[in-house]
């Protein structure tokens, strides 16, 4: 048999994590380092791979219940080579240092199980719409997998020149940035979108380090819960500040 579909062989490399092609993550095990990954994302392995539902503290299902943000997780352990992807969204590959990654849960494909993930709450006094105000944030030494529809922009963040950027369209920032929502509107209702031109709440970036954006603020990541109907472009969905996490005071 013969076809072009040949050429899309897998990847021969001895990195442990590797973009297969822009749209599928691949993860080599040794026996020694488990990956923790989105439940339900994987889509090929070989070897001896074992698949268990990742253990959730009391802390983080409380976090969970209150913030309506969390990480459902598999951890995935053994010998072999592991495939990962969900919805066809673009992956992406972040060193985690010491200063830390903020992300929504939403965005995330993979990790190294040494890593470790909290609910923080972002300095806001309404609700961020879609996205929800309050997301993860990843600390420790290892490699996270995000997810974008579509190819992102990265933008710098210096103490000279601050990042404005939709909050439906913010993937993921350095932790040590300063952040802070606003709507730039001449309405005199918060709650309304900036007159007739369609855009609404902003997150705004102050400091040293970069802002990830996707080119979409329509097609949410599998799983995602951006709330109900035209409630959620307001913040007043499930992840809105009327919502489930009222008063923006979760730690």
């Amino acid at each position: 048999m013969q076809s072009p579909l040949f050429t899309y062989t897998e990847q021969q490399t001895q990195d442990r994590y590797t973009v297969q092609n822009p749209q599928l993550l691949r993860v080599a095990l040794t026996g020694h380092d488990d990956v923790l990954a989105r439940k339900g994302a994987m889509v090929a392995y070989q070897g001896l791979i074992e698949f268990d539902g990742e253990y959730q503290s009391d802390q983080q299902r409380r976090a969970r219940a209150h913030t309506g943000e969390g990480l459902d997780l598999m951890r995935c352990h053994g010998q072999g080579t592991v495939y990962f992807a969900n919805l066809a969204q673009h992956v992406h590959l972040v060193d985690v240092d010491q200063d830390g990654l903020t992300v929504d849960s939403a965005y995330v494909l993979a990790m190294d199980s040494t890593l470790n993930h909290t609910v923080v709450a972002v300095d806001s006094q309404y609700g961020i719409s879609g996205s929800g105000k309050y997301q993860l944030h990843i600390t420790g030494r290892g490699k996270v997998a995000l997810m974008t529809s579509g190819q992102p922009l990265m933008m710098q963040v210096t103490p000279d020149r601050y990042i404005n950027a939709d909050a439906d369209a913010v993937v993921a920032w350095s932790s040590g940035l300063r952040v802070q929502m606003q709507a730039q509107t001449h309405s005199s209702g918060v709650r309304r979108r900036r007159g007739s031109t369609g855009e609404g709440w902003e997150l705004s970036f102050l400091g040293q380090g970069f802002a990830l954006v996707q080119p979409s603020e329509v097609m949410a990541p599998q799983h995602a819960n951006i709330g109900d109907g035209v409630l959620a472009q307001f913040g007043m969905g499930q992840q809105g500040a009327h919502g489930q996490n009222q008063g923006n005071v979760w730690n």
